[in-house]
């Protein structure tokens, strides 16, 4: 039956050939194999070591520390996202358009649920951008401190329990517009600058790797697992915030310049690279230092620190807080394709897929931005964190199921890349996703629930009835000719 046989229908899906026909739709393709895997590396690696690791090891007021066992926390976030970054290679192999997780959701499994899962990324890439702002103002503030500059909690960082002086996160707020500035210069500009900014985050993780590794004390892996499991587990689904920036990279695909061939190679390279020196680091890490002893927001800093080596670690926090650049650049990227992309299939209005004369959206793009920038301001890192990763794994649910079902409904369509062990490796991806959802807290799940409410609301008011799909809209294209399914 074809997917057009009722287009008034709230699970009518886009067909692939009409997705693999719009050539671009007014994004430059400028990224080869390498800038793309940089784009990757650059989402995955920044934060998760820098910020959420010793977070997670040291714990807080709400969360038990798990000491060393943060390496396991990642391992098993790491494995549940393997299985989701092998589906979305082949679907980016197959669909070669922005939007990620939206598109493939549109295309499989329906308009409603690519809606959902577009809303959900509105937001959640937002709250990433500003999960990491917060991460650079705590190594700003680790290196201003190095070099004999005390930053006041007032305007360092937000309201906490642990900072009851805090107000606003200033660091984080001009971090964001920065960011914001150099995501609109276009295509090529971020390009280069993620390539080669990657390439000194890499220097420099192998680089506190290597140095760290002769300032080990066995005594600090003891206890190797201070808690239960339970935590371990939890600090797994605060972590994943950590391993998926391949996600944000694939709604770049319109600008690469050979999304099929490189997409999916560029997924799999960045997930590699990246788990690899996550478990060297955190080793190093919680080897170097005692875990009650860490500094939550600037956890490699306070290590070196403690080892004798304050130059150390002094460089260390003004690298990383050009390195951890990247990850908001990804994201950012990330958040405006998406928008960008359902605003062009009329679910969102017009005025927000216009591009300048470089093929920016410059709207979106600033838009996101200043909406980051408030969070960042105003909130902490792990509410913040948790929030994304619950929309992330969802994601992650959708993109699995789409997969299994493409492949079901569409065997023969041409494929790039095919997902091995079908249906077994989706299927793991979609009960790891879901119970890492089951590890974070009612209110991450309340305030995702009032999110996805708004969305609902929005979809029936406006997005359903000015969808291109739909044959009333004012926007209405030729989605299938005739004979076409």
């Amino acid at each position: 039956m074809s997917q057009l046989a009722n287009p008034y229908s709230i699970w009518r899906r886009k067909p692939v050939q009409d997705v693999d026909d719009e050539k671009g739709g007014g994004l430059l393709r400028s990224l080869g194999l390498w800038q793309l895997t940089a784009i990757g590396v650059g989402g995955i690696i920044g934060v998760g070591i820098f910020t959420l690791a010793g977070v997670v090891a040291h714990g807080d007021s709400a969360n038990p520390g798990v000491g060393p066992a943060v390496v396991i926390s990642f391992l098993i976030a790491g494995l549940a996202s393997g299985a989701a970054a092998l589906s979305y290679a082949e679907f980016a192999g197959m669909i070669p358009r922005a939007g990620s997780a939206y598109t493939y959701g549109y295309v499989a499994l329906g308009e409603l649920v690519g809606w959902f899962i577009g809303w959900d990324l509105l937001l959640e890439y937002i709250a990433i951008v500003a999960v990491v702002a917060i991460g650079i103002s705590g190594y700003f503030s680790a290196f201003m401190s190095g070099i004999g500059v005390t930053v006041p909690d007032w305007i360092s960082s937000a309201w906490t329990p642990e900072t009851p002086h805090g107000i606003i996160n200033l660091p984080a707020v001009v971090v964001c517009l920065l960011v914001t500035w150099i995501l609109s210069r276009g295509s090529k500009s971020f390009g280069r600058f993620e390539l080669v900014a990657v390439g000194v985050k890499v220097l420099l993780i192998l680089g506190i790797i290597g140095i760290g590794m002769f300032h080990l004390n066995g005594s600090n892996f003891v206890p190797f697992m201070p808690t239960s499991f339970g935590p371990v587990l939890g600090g797994a689904a605060t972590v994943f915030f950590a391993v998926f920036g391949y996600d944000a990279m694939s709604t770049a695909a319109e600008e690469a310049t050979d999304a099929k061939k490189h997409m999916p190679k560029a997924i799999i390279l960045s997930l590699i690279i990246a788990m690899i020196l996550y478990v060297m680091a955190t080793l190093v890490l919680t080897g170097m230092q005692k875990y009650t002893d860490l500094n939550p927001n600037s956890a490699f800093a306070s290590a070196f620190d403690s080892v004798g080596l304050p130059t150390i670690a002094t460089i260390i926090a003004g690298f990383a807080v050009i390195s951890i650049l990247t990850v908001m650049l990804t994201f950012l990227l990330g958040v405006t394709r998406v928008w960008f992309a359902m605003s062009r299939d009329g679910l969102l209005p017009k005025w927000f897929s216009q591009t300048d004369k470089k093929r920016v959206p410059q709207r979106v793009t600033w838009i996101a931005g200043g909406a980051s920038a408030v969070l960042a301001g105003v909130l902490p890192i792990r509410l913040v964190a948790d929030l994304t990763n619950i929309g992330i794994l969802a994601a992650f649910v959708v993109v699995c199921v789409a997969v299994i079902v493409l492949r079901r409904t569409k065997p023969d369509e041409p494929r790039t890349f095919r997902l091995p062990f079908m249906p077994v490796v989706p299927a793991f991806g979609v009960l790891a996703s879901a119970f890492l959802i089951t590890q974070l807290h009612w209110e991450t799940w309340l305030r995702f629930a009032i999110w996805l409410i708004i969305g609902l609301f929005i979809y029936f008011l406006y997005g359903r009835h000015h969808s291109v799909m739909n044959p009333d809209s004012p926007r209405h294209e030729a989605v299938a000719a005739p004979g076409r399914d």
